[in-house]
């Protein structure tokens, strides 16, 4: 007779889960280490990391109820070269996880319907999570037995390679657990190397203030000065130290129509993006990880891409935006025209001299003063 692990095992992937193992809710140890990041500031904006630290420390903290973690794994493994927009400068740059569909929305979908028939066919209770809570999810999948986490501090697993988002089910069942996943990066160091903003210290050590996803997603203010040009052409994420990691030989394309990425996705034009209004971007994002930087962020991201591109053709796209109601967007697009234009022949760099007279804003940026 099948046990309630197996059966649950095989419920997973007839939904369409790509892996799952199971853990112990009660997970002790994790408190310190999170504490003395946190102390660090190495959290940058994202506040909420420090305010849910007491329940972030260990599953049980979340739910005192809780007996067992099941962490599952959904592929969003890409079927062709991840990184071959970087020769386009012109066009931008998303990250393969956000070029189709909201993953939250995607996988909370089919892990709702496994928590429900959990529910129904063993009494228990049950609490899903996708990203959204303070859940130590790499830790939790580590002891699950999914994977380990890298050099580039991302989980890797030896079937699926490092394209793939978590989920998880707390519940009140007592599930004998799966064994932890140890290290297997041995002296493979690809991924350093591979990160454009130095943002991967050494094995193990992210500073996440340097991270180009942290940069173009979380980060709410002006990106730093001197961390703009490793940028590139990258407008939300990055996916060089995924790439990178040998272990994606193993991984297989996504069979899901949901993160096959959108045509309008695949290799977007940075001027277009730029004429986005709010309204605009509201309608090509919808539906989209995408859609949580909002307009002006994600347009600030879109001028640090033109100032990188070294394409005078895209002058008027920044210029454009001099006047822009955002202080970021105008920011950008004057350091966007500082990279891009020649005082003497260029009409960008006159409309943004005119724009500086009584904008405090582009001033600073054009005077170099915002860091």
């Amino acid at each position: 007779m099948a046990t309630v692990k197996d059966q649950i095992r095989a419920q997973a992937r007839a939904l369409g889960f790509d892996d799952i193992g199971f853990a112990r809710a009660a997970q002790p140890g994790w408190g310190a280490e999170l504490e003395a990041w946190l102390a660090e500031g190495r959290h940058g904006d994202m506040a909420w990391m420090a305010d849910t630290a007491a329940r972030r420390a260990a599953p049980q903290a979340l739910w005192p109820e809780a007996r067992s973690a099941v962490v599952l794994a959904t592929s969003y493994a890409p079927s062709g070269d991840p990184l071959a927009l970087h020769g386009h400068p012109d066009r931008g740059s998303v990250s393969i996880y956000a070029r189709n569909r909201d993953y939250h929305d995607v996988v909370k979908k089919r892990l709702k319907q496994l928590a429900g028939w959990m529910a129904g066919q063993f009494g228990a209770e049950v609490k899903v999570f996708v990203d959204t809570a303070p859940l130590m999810e790499k830790p939790l999948a580590q002891q699950a037995g999914l994977g380990w986490q890298g050099c580039h501090t991302n989980l890797v697993s030896r079937r699926l390679g490092s394209w793939f988002v978590l989920s998880e089910i707390l519940t009140t069942l007592d599930i004998e657990p799966d064994a932890p996943e140890g290290g297997h990066c041995g002296r493979c160091r690809a991924c350093l190397p591979a990160c454009p903003t130095g943002a991967i210290e050494a094995p193990g050590r992210l500073d996440p203030r340097r991270c180009i996803s942290y940069l173009t997603i979380e980060h709410k203010g002006h990106i730093p000065a001197a961390l703009r040009p490793a940028i590139g052409n990258r407008i939300y994420g990055c996916d060089d130290c995924l790439a990178a990691c040998p272990w994606n030989k193993f991984a297989t394309p996504t069979f899901l129509d949901e993160f096959l990425p959108r045509a309008e996705l695949t290799a977007p034009r940075l001027a277009d993006l730029a004429a986005l209004d709010d309204d605009a971007f509201r309608q090509v994002f919808a539906g989209s990880p995408v859609k949580r930087v909002g307009r002006d962020r994600f347009v600030r991201n879109v001028l640090v891409a033109i100032g990188n591109s070294r394409r005078p053709d895209l002058l008027p796209a920044a210029a454009a935006l001099v006047g822009d109601d955002s202080p970021l967007v105008r920011a950008m697009a004057a350091w966007a025209i500082r990279q891009l234009a020649r005082p003497a022949e260029a009409e960008a760099w006159r409309r943004a001299r005119t724009a500086l007279e009584d904008d405090a804003t582009v001033l600073a940026e054009w005077e170099g003063s915002i860091r």
